[in-house]
């Protein structure tokens, strides 16, 4: 089966031809640094990841840029608020997202353009002013600098609405704003005093740039006039990845991005995520209850990236049950490879695995949850041949050449640095009390450990710690 992804533009699933047949661009927008990203930012991030590892493992070079967005109204809110500069209001968010991300596993672009880089602040004024020159941008009163939409036809193709039929209530300085106050959107914003010190002198004026430009300049800046693939959830759809497609062909002429990929929302015990709902959650709240960054990454990968996902804290769980299920699986087939008088494999594990029923799940729009029960099927009938000891060593290596295949797009194989720090010590002590010989003691920290729903096994490779299941 080829590619296929379901682009927002035609509202299609269509088959995926990039422009190079060997590689792939991939513009995604990241976060804005004025917090810690929550979790539902992080089901979008993961949701690329998984697009990502994909295209590689179809053969495909990937070029991934994500940018950081750190001006825009609300990093300016928040350092004028806390009373610090904008740079070191914003850092500490930066630093937050990337040490989420790789708790995640999240593998890390190609490039992370920040939006107040000079070259692209330069890169914006450039468009801002070939867009003047061809009639689709003007400077107003306010000396603001403002896209004319209605000079654009093709403005609402993507969030598929009619632009005649909506009613504009006039320009929108702000950077966000709902259907209902369509209008001409800001593309360089006059200074004015609750600004501070963030400017930059331009054609126009002092003053800062738009949210929407900044991607238009960055994504072309890095990944050219065209792009294959650009993705984001879908609250940005409108207006922002509108205004995109409007600015970056309202200045080359050419098609923007040729696939559009867009991640449904994710509630929380089936309501939008909200802090006065007390159920706003970050990776560190979510660790905090115990869980592991893998677990988090399977319980919000676990769901297609275009249906809505419900997180909940029983479902934490189930992920938790679905990855031991996995370790178990991984570690009785590694035993297994080990022995050398094995029986002979038989007929209902002999599938191929060169080309699977999970990776072709995952050509037909990154159906996660088709190949996942691929996965879990197939860990059924291997156990049933374990069991039955119907399954020999040469036939349990290639299951295992399978799994780590299918795990260079997953990550969902343990490792120690998943391990919470008292369990850490816990295992280092007992390693050391084994090593003494000092049996009892061995034995009083595996109690420990089970206590705390981790499992110490003792293997001819060392000791393997993992949760135990049913733990909570």
């Amino acid at each position: 089966m080829a590619l296929r992804f379901f682009n927002t533009y035609s509202r299609q699933v269509e088959e995926f031809q990039p422009r190079d047949a060997k590689e792939v661009d991939i513009y995604t927008c990241g976060p804005t640094v004025y917090s810690r990203a929550h979790i539902g930012n992080f089901r979008a991030y993961i949701f690329e990841d998984l697009l990502q590892r994909h295209l590689e493992a179809r053969g495909f070079k990937v070029h991934r840029v994500m940018n950081i967005t750190d001006v825009d109204d609300k990093t300016i809110r928040g350092a004028r608020e806390s009373k610090v500069p904008l740079p070191e209001f914003t850092r500490q968010f930066k630093t937050a997202f990337f040490q989420d991300a790789e708790k995640l596993r999240i593998k890390r672009a190609d490039e992370y353009p920040a939006a107040t880089g000079q070259k692209y602040i330069d890169r914006m004024i450039s468009m801002i002013s070939a867009l003047i020159s061809k009639g689709l941008a003007y400077q107003a009163d306010d000396k603001s600098v403002y896209y004319r939409i209605n000079k654009f036809p093709n403005y609402g193709k993507l969030a598929h609405f009619n632009l005649d039929e909506l009613q504009s209530t006039g320009r929108v300085k702000h950077d966000e704003y709902d259907k209902e106050h369509i209008g001409d959107f800001a593309l360089w914003k006059a200074w004015d005093q609750d600004d501070g010190d963030v400017k930059w002198d331009s054609p126009w004026g002092p003053g800062r740039p738009g949210w929407h430009i900044e991607c238009s300049a960055m994504a072309t800046a890095l990944l050219g006039d065209q792009i294959d693939i650009h993705c984001g959830g879908v609250d940005n759809i409108f207006p922002h990845h509108e205004a995109e497609i409007a600015q970056s062909e309202g200045v080359t002429g050419k098609k923007f991005v040729n696939y559009w990929l867009h991640c449904a929302h994710l509630l929380v015990d089936g309501q939008k995520m909200a802090k006065s709902l007390g159920n706003f959650y970050t990776v560190p709240d979510v660790v905090g209850k115990g869980y592991t960054g893998r677990e988090l990454r399977y319980a919000l990968m676990r769901v297609h990236y275009r249906t809505q996902l419900n997180f909940t804290w029983d479902g934490m769980k189930e992920a938790r049950e679905s990855l031991g299920r996995i370790d178990d699986w991984v570690e009785r087939l590694r035993e297994i490879t080990e022995k050398e008088n094995s029986q002979r494999p038989t007929p209902n594990v002999q599938r191929s695995t060169e080309d699977s029923e999970f990776e072709k799940a995952l050509d037909d729009d990154l159906n996660i949850s088709a190949a996942l029960g691929f996965l879990f099927e197939t860990i059924r009938e291997t156990n049933r041949a374990m069991d039955e000891k119907k399954l020999d060593a040469n036939t349990a290596a290639a299951w295992l050449t399978w799994w780590n295949r299918i795990n260079d797009t997953l990550d969902f194989e343990a490792g120690d640095t998943e391990l919470p720090e008292e369990v850490k010590k816990l295992a280092h002590d007992r390693t050391q009390a084994r090593l003494a010989k000092d049996f009892q003691k061995s034995d009083e920290l595996r109690d420990q450990l089970n206590a705390l729903g981790w499992e110490a096994r003792d293997t001819k490779d060392g000791q393997k710690i993992t949760r135990r299941a049913g733990a909570k």
